[in-house]
């Protein structure tokens, strides 16, 4: 994803990879709990971006999402399954188990007005 952003012209000094975000959940809160950021950008594919403007509401971040264009392998009866399943697991993580991330690390200081 870096290699493409900055070949599309964003200075890769601009880009801060997250590398624990192996997860939906994980990266959300990442966002807010080691980047120190209360607004983001999701850019994927709409149902991943449904569940990270979900996950950023109960997590106290603003999130918009971009989408991604689909792919027609994306419609495939493994995959409806498998937005499902991320579904009914995403409500389990922030609704009963309330889960953080798996990889918490160390807080990354991203200077204002990035």
């Amino acid at each position: 994803m870096k290699d493409s952003l900055v070949e599309a012209g964003v200075p890769a000094a601009r880009i801060y990879c997250d590398r624990g975000g192996f997860r939906t959940l994980d990266s959300v809160v990442r966002a807010r709990e080691i980047l120190g950021q209360t607004a983001i950008a999701a850019i994927s594919r709409e149902f991943h971006n449904q569940r990270a403007i979900h996950i950023a509401g109960h997590r106290g971040v603003d999130a918009i999402g971009f989408r991604a264009p689909e792919v027609d392998a994306y419609d495939s009866f493994k995959t409806k399954c498998r937005k499902g399943m991320a579904r009914a697991n995403m409500l389990l993580d922030l609704l009963v188990f309330r889960r953080a991330p798996g990889f918490p690390g160390e807080k990354v200081a991203i200077p204002a007005g990035w």
